[in-house]
């Protein structure tokens, strides 16, 4: 009786499914969003978070780009306490901000400042998707059209990485207006005779990709980053045509002329070195 009761033991295991596999938790391990092969984390972020496997190229946080190309300690952060209110008394603005904030360490969606990449003297302004998913708020229109004057006034390159999903819908045409502020900020650098460096990450979208993001004195883009204006399926449904399977992405823009190179991570260092150098005031080049 008391067999029956327990009953047997099975004498064979359970193979968990494919989609088991895949559910591995965040921590130890990190899955490739491109090909699904799981790595140790460390792994993956010694590899600046660029799959061995496959190169699919996920996300770098602010603070992980400035140690990929900086020298060591050179880096000063500029306007790290500007904070964003709540101009338009939006319903739990405030709430989702300091959750941000927590979450992520930083003020704001962009960190902003002045360092030495080998060697050369360079402002810096990189946004970050983790907080607002990068959306161009006031203050981070303000950070980028301070960085872009204090590079005018101190005859320096700035180099502009971008990973926006486009304006903040909580602060309305304040956003808007931000897209204006930090390109007339760029133009008057142009005008000048100061270097503008753009590199669009994944995503650059709506008015960051339209504006600023598109007028530098070179364009570059990460493999595979998403950038555009409009999402595919509204501008399907505008054209009423079906778009190309690579659409909107970095090498779909560069073969139609709108990029001028993408660069892997691993070169993009190299890459900003040598033109920094070619550009180097005095016509010096080492």
């Amino acid at each position: 009786m008391l067999k029956d009761f327990f009953g047997k033991k099975k004498k064979y295991a359970s193979i968990p499914s494919e989609q088991g596999k895949m559910d591995v938790p965040e921590g130890l391990m990190k899955k490739c969003q491109g090909c699904h092969k799981i790595f140790y984390r460390k792994e993956m972020n010694k590899n600046l978070n660029v799959c061995p496997n496959c190169g699919f190229h996920h996300q770098l946080n602010a603070w992980e780009r400035i140690d990929s190309l900086f020298d060591e300690g050179s880096f000063q952060e500029w306007d790290k306490n500007l904070i964003s209110n709540n101009p338009l008394g939006f319903p739990g603005y405030e709430e989702k901000l300091e959750k941000d904030r927590i979450k992520t360490d930083l003020n704001e969606a962009v960190v902003t400042g002045k360092g030495t990449i080998d060697g050369h003297p360079t402002v810096i302004s990189i946004m970050d998707a983790r907080f607002r998913m990068g959306s161009m708020g006031s203050v981070v229109g303000e950070k980028i059209a301070r960085a872009v004057e204090e590079a005018r006034k101190q005859s320096l390159p700035i180099i502009i990485f971008t990973a926006s999903g486009g304006a903040r819908m909580q602060e309305g045409v304040l956003s808007l207006m931000q897209m204006t502020k930090a390109s007339v900020a760029i133009k008057r650098f142009s005008d000048a005779g100061g270097l503008m460096l753009s590199i669009m990450t994944h995503p650059t979208t709506g008015g960051v990709s339209a504006s600023f993001a598109s007028i530098g004195d070179y364009n570059f883009a990460e493999p595979g980053a998403l950038i555009g204006f409009a999402g595919r399926r509204i501008i399907e449904q505008t054209i009423r045509e079906k778009l190309p399977d690579d659409f909107q992405t970095a090498e779909f823009l560069l073969e139609h002329g709108q990029l001028d190179k993408v660069i892997p991570r691993h070169d993009m260092k190299q890459t900003l070195t040598t033109l920094l150098s070619m550009h180097k005031k005095g016509g010096d080049s080492e």
